[in-house]
């Protein structure tokens, strides 16, 4: 057996999710390694989706100028009745809250390539590829470990590929981006609650020449017999999902005929398959689309994060938008607590901001998929008929139209007030408008950097240079900014003359307008504050 060694994090699993994570604590200094099973990026189309916020995720990452040269904004999503009349319609802007297309189509593999290839520009990150992971073991002496002895770690024990010898990791934490049968799950003991949602439905993505009928969004046939999903997702690449019965099998020599019966009212198809060289299935498979939640995400030291800790319905896009959420949401505490020394109950916020976040957007996605199909129970007529109703009221359409990041909810660090003194604003994201920066047009993240930031409206109180100074954030005028006047009327609308914000660029406390002073220092400040700094610490 190999002796064991130690690194500061482990992810498992090298997706979107856990490739994200570990250029996310590259860039606050905390090295990790990824274990995962597979030799290489799978190749077959999956996600095809995000939006602003992700993109401004992979932003923080450093690989949004990469993602845009391979994503293609779209208009919206569209709902439609069986005879494809337009039932409610929620477009998206080109340039939305966070600076960025609301939303953007994408071929995962091609993602998951230019994550790997900046992954291996960080001298922070490792990957394994051809590991497989076979057990965690947590010790409860933590605390009492020294800088070489395991104890009080996690032990990571893991199998390379073509070998039967087991191999262990030490780690400070352990990241579980595993998916859907998350083996990091079972070890935490955590179990699936289920929020009533589980259909079988055919995936089909096709790569074609053929002239296609779309307005450059999604849609959603909404029928009790046939429900379906098309979207364009590149230049050549479209994908089409659709409900089928059990005996309605595209393989075979009736195969073709099914498959141009079903994509015929977005694109016309030739009788004769052998003159359909133009029209390439890239993958067909059948998914069983489920929701779900972990009943708890973190155990000591290892987390739960995308799949593994929440399974969405795809029909509103956001099954892999939220795992990159757990990742930004949890990757700067950790590096907190790592680096820095902060209070381990900064951890604890992790599952308290995001759980309730990922289980509004799986109640959203079902509430879609009950509009296209009402389920298949009894009460199935009845709620496809109320939703489809409902998706017809302007307010309606316009509520599921804004952003699916609402506020994070009240805890440590979100001190959610009434409107009248302007901390309104705690716990949303601030705006990414494009600013001027040494003489350069950039995006606001850019001048704001990695860490903690504060905005201000006016000049800094001894008391907003305090906590800036404490916290190592830079303190920033927004007239020095030279934006459109987005950052200006955001202070005012939430009566705010300057907000502190986090590394994820949500606000954490506000000094409301006229008073000089942030006013919840007293609940954040135990879980950041520490005497403690290691000697080779970076800012975190």
């Amino acid at each position: 057996m190999r002796a064991a060694s130690r690194k500061p994090v482990v992810i498992i699993g090298a997706g979107p999710v856990g490739v994200t994570a570990a250029l996310l604590l590259a860039r606050h200094g905390v090295p990790s390694v990824v274990l995962e099973r597979h030799r290489d990026v799978y190749p077959l189309p999956r996600a095809v989706v995000v939006d602003d916020e992700i993109r401004r995720i992979l932003q923080s990452a450093g690989v949004h100028e990469e993602f845009a040269a391979l994503a293609r904004p779209a208009r919206g999503l569209r709902l439609l009745d069986a005879g494809r009349r337009v039932i409610a319609e929620f477009p998206r802007s080109t340039h939305g809250h966070h600076g960025f297309p609301q939303t953007s189509m994408f071929d995962q593999p091609e993602l998951e390539r230019l994550l790997r290839d900046a992954l291996a520009r960080r001298p922070e990150c490792e990957l394994w590829s051809g590991v497989e992971v076979v057990s965690l073991t947590q010790s409860v002496a933590r605390d009492t470990a020294g800088p070489n002895d395991p104890t009080g770690s996690v032990r990571v024990t893991f199998r390379r590929d073509g070998s039967d010898e087991e191999e262990h990791l030490w780690a400070d934490a352990v990241l579980g981006c595993d998916g859907a049968g998350s083996l990091t799950r079972d070890a935490i003991g955590a179990v699936w609650e289920d929020l009533h949602f589980e259909e079988s439905w055919r995936v089909i993505d096709v790569r074609t020449s053929r002239p296609v009928r779309t307005w450059e969004g999604a849609e959603q046939i909404c029928s009790p017999t046939r429900p379906a999903t098309f979207m364009r997702v590149g230049e050549d690449r479209y994908r089409w999902e659709f409900r089928l019965a059990d005996d309605q099998n595209l393989d075979g020599p009736d195969g073709w005929e099914r498959l141009r019966e079903l994509v015929a009212p977005w694109v016309d198809l030739p009788s004769d398959a052998s003159r359909g060289g133009d029209f390439e299935v890239i993958r067909q498979a059948q998914y069983t689309f489920r929701a779900r939640l972990a009943d708890r995400w973190r155990r000591g030291r290892v987390f739960l994060l995308g799949d593994a800790a929440h399974l969405t319905p795809p029909f509103v896009g956001q099954g892999l938008c939220a795992g990159l959420r757990d990742a930004q949401n949890l990757t700067w505490k950790l590096a907190r607590v790592l680096q820095r020394g902060a209070n381990e109950g900064l951890l604890d916020t992790y599952e308290r901001e995001r759980k309730p976040h990922a289980r509004h957007v799986i109640r959203v996605a079902v509430a879609v998929g009950w509009a296209m199909t009402g389920g298949q129970d009894r009460g199935a007529a009845f709620r496809r008929a109320a939703v489809g109703t409902a998706c017809r009221i302007p307010c309606v359409t316009a509520a599921v139209s804004r952003d699916l990041s609402p506020a994070l909810t009240a805890g440590p660090l979100v001190r959610r007030r009434p409107r009248l003194t302007g901390r309104v604003l705690a716990g949303t994201f601030c705006p990414q408008p494009w600013v001027r920066h040494d003489g350069r047009r950039v995006r606001l993240d850019d001048v704001l950097g990695d860490s903690f930031a504060v905005l201000a409206a006016v000049p800094p109180t001894a008391q907003m240079t305090v906590v800036a100074t404490a916290l190592g954030a830079p303190t920033i005028r927004v007239d020095d900014l030279r934006d459109d006047g987005t950052l200006a009327g955001w202070l005012a609308r939430g009566r705010a003359d300057a907000v502190l914000l986090r590394p994820d660029r949500v606000v954490m406390d506000t000094v409301p307008a006229g008073t000089g002073d942030f006013t919840d220092t007293v609940a954040w400040a135990p879980l950041l504050y520490t005497a403690r700094r290691t000697a080779d610490a970076r800012p975190a």
